[in-house]
């Protein structure tokens, strides 16, 4: 009998150990806004993690790092991608890369793709400025 119990109780204590490191997250949510992409999410769980990595391929490209964002007490998170201004008519796709403190990564990506229509001139006071000299 104590012997059952035991293994009922190892068995048990694995379990909670194998969990511990899920990030179950909500949807990746991504939208335009202006020049900029908005990305957003919602974590339900983060033991374990050490910190998301946004990234972000165009067409057939690899994905890249775009944005490092730490765990936060109410796990809702928003990074803004302030970068597409440079490129129009291209389709972006974006993922998170949810790495765990033992190193361990898993992903979660976007369903779909996105292509902004943003203007490939960023309008700053500067270059306005510098079209009247």
């Amino acid at each position: 009998m104590a012997k059952t119990k035991f293994l009922i109780s190892l068995i048990v204590i694995s379990a909670g150990i194998i969990l511990a490191g899920a990030n179950i997250l909500g949807p990746l949510d991504v939208k335009p806004q202006g020049n900029n992409i908005i990305i957003k999410w919602q974590a339900s769980s983060e033991s374990n993690l050490k910190q998301y990595v946004v990234q972000r391929k165009s067409g057939n490209g690899a994905y890249t790092d775009i944005a490092w964002v730490n765990p936060r007490a109410d796990m809702t998170y928003e990074v803004i991608d302030r970068d597409v201004f440079k490129t129009s008519g291209n389709f972006y796709k974006y993922q998170l890369k949810i790495v765990d403190n033992d190193g361990s990564e898993t992903f979660l990506e976007q369903q779909g793709s996105i292509n902004p229509n943003v203007s490939s001139v960023k309008r700053t006071w500067g270059s306005i400025k510098a079209l009247f000299r």
